[in-house]
């Protein structure tokens, strides 16, 4: 799509973009004062570009997720138009407001997706509040359990191969010690990362365990390592998550910052788009096993994350969900772009959202078209693939 997009008009008005602002990239997570905040989520291709890239691979995800759940197309033309809206108004909004107003403007999911689950039916009132309830519950302490067991006497990581290995046996290194001693190092130079407070609550935690994790269909390809830390007990635990850092894909399309390590620039980008950061969020470089030199981004594992059931969304609750991601974009385009000047390319009629609108709709026949030729492609055994996963 990074391709598609350079090949399409843009106002030159350039922003720290999200690079994959779809709307399952974004949902609840738990602020360092433990309240909870709605924000994009995930900040892996993260690169200053223009700022209507990411508007149009958000409404193109709202207007694929229709077509998926089966809307007519009156109902998906209503919600990416709605959303491109929101976006657009916010960013007016936000035009007129003060540094610091836009620099803390975020969305309260307990006060904003209790008003959206005020209008929506009984079914997507109850999802609604147990995602909310939910990813209060989603922390280190619970990742203990799902992640854990006691193993004579002492806490160890699982072993549920292919989706969880203990990294001695992943890297099937004979030398477990010098394996740990490396990985303190490494830890050491993450450390420096971080605030010099945050620097003092981790040296508080004493090294366990780490082991090699899966990652999901979108960061296939690319190495993911959890690591169990231990507190004032083994009932005080932290889970760290190191994923591996490659370029941005956006940055073969524009013009733009080079970095040493990419961990760091998803660090800088996230730390700018998001109204609140993990205070756990830092990045790392190092050889593997392999001798290569690979760049990480670590923060915790689960910290009150949850995001919306999409696919059992009604088109009433998408048209909401379309507006709070629109909203929430706009809050973090305007942290770092020239959000007066934006605002005024927008403007105040409906020009930009039907744009967006018809973008959506020739993108989404398009994402079917293409999945079309890779079913094809699988069936003539141009490309190997495995079913029912």
């Amino acid at each position: 799509m990074a391709d598609d997009l350079s090949r399409t008009p843009n106002s030159g008005l350039h922003t720290q973009l999200c690079g994959d602002a779809h709307l399952s990239n974004f949902g609840i997570f738990a602020t360092p004062e433990r309240k909870l905040a709605f924000d994009v989520n995930d900040f892996d291709e993260t690169y200053p570009g223009p700022f209507e890239w990411d508007v149009k691979r958000l409404v193109a995800s709202l207007a694929v997720a229709g077509l998926q759940n089966g809307y007519r197309g009156k109902h998906i033309k209503r919600i990416t138009r709605a959303c491109a809206a929101e976006y657009r108004e916010t960013m007016l909004l936000q035009a007129e407001r003060g540094n610091l107003a836009v620099w803390y403007s975020h969305i309260e999911p307990t006060t904003e997706l209790t008003e959206l689950r005020n209008e929506l039916d009984a079914t997507m009132r109850k999802r609604t509040r147990k995602i909310i309830e939910k990813s209060k519950t989603h922390d280190s302490v619970q990742a203990l359990s799902k992640l854990t067991e006691v193993v004579n006497g002492e806490r160890r990581i699982i072993h549920n191969p292919p989706l969880i290995v203990p990294i001695e046996e992943a890297l099937a290194v004979g030398d477990t010690a010098a394996l740990y001693e490396e990985l303190h190092q490494r830890m050491r130079s993450y450390r420096s990362t971080l605030q010099w407070d945050r620097r003092v609550l981790l040296e508080a935690f004493e090294f366990v365990q780490a082991a090699r994790k899966v990652v999901g269909v979108g960061s296939v390809g690319t190495r993911c390592f959890i690591f169990l830390l231990r507190g004032a007990g083994d009932g005080d635990p932290l889970f760290l998550q190191a994923k591996e850092a490659q370029k941005s894909v956006l940055s073969g399309y524009v013009e733009g910052p080079t970095f040493q390590n990419e961990g760091e620039r998803v660090v800088n980008g996230q730390r700018l788009m998001q109204a609140t950061s993990d205070i756990f969020l830092g990045w790392e470089q190092g050889p593997g096993v392999d001798g290569i030199r690979r760049d990480f981004y670590l923060r915790q594992l689960r910290d009150g994350k949850g995001s919306a059931a999409v696919e059992v969304m009604s088109p009433t609750g998408m048209t909401l969900y379309g507006r709070l991601c629109g909203r929430t974009l706009a809050y973090a385009h305007a942290r770092s772009g020239d959000r007066v000047a934006i605002a005024a390319y927008l403007g105040e009629d409906t020009e930009f959202d039907e744009s967006m609108m018809a973008f959506a709709k020739t993108y989404a026949e398009r994402n079917v078209k293409d999945h079309a030729l890779l079913v094809d492609a699988i069936d003539l055994g141009r490309i190997t693939a495995r079913r029912g996963l």
